[in-house]
């Protein structure tokens, strides 16, 4: 069985030409991206949250060219922590962030 996992994805581009043409395809479809982050985090199984960070971002700058910054959050709620916690986490960033 799986465990779960929250993704925040933040990316910074060139946003002017869907701004002035109001076509999503001038911009970047966040459906597509849910959907890339998705086939990551269900496909093959990986021992750190900084690979599956990393597989994401790189996954995004392969599929969108204009992404000036990347930042991929991954959230991983239940830990095998003795303490009081939330959650861990782990940042992974590409691009001048």
């Amino acid at each position: 069985q799986g465990q779960r996992f929250f993704v925040d994805v933040e990316i910074t581009t060139d946003l002017t030409k869907a701004g002035q043409s109001d076509q999503l395809e001038d911009s970047i479809n966040y459906v597509e991206v849910y959907e890339l982050v998705e086939s990551v985090m269900t496909g093959e199984k990986h021992n750190l949250l900084e690979r599956l960070g990393a597989l994401i971002a790189d996954s995004l700058y392969q599929h969108y060219q204009g992404i000036v910054d990347l930042c991929v959050t991954v959230r991983k709620p239940s830990v095998p922590i003795a303490g009081i916690l939330d959650y861990v986490e782990v940042v992974t960033t590409r691009g001048q962030i």
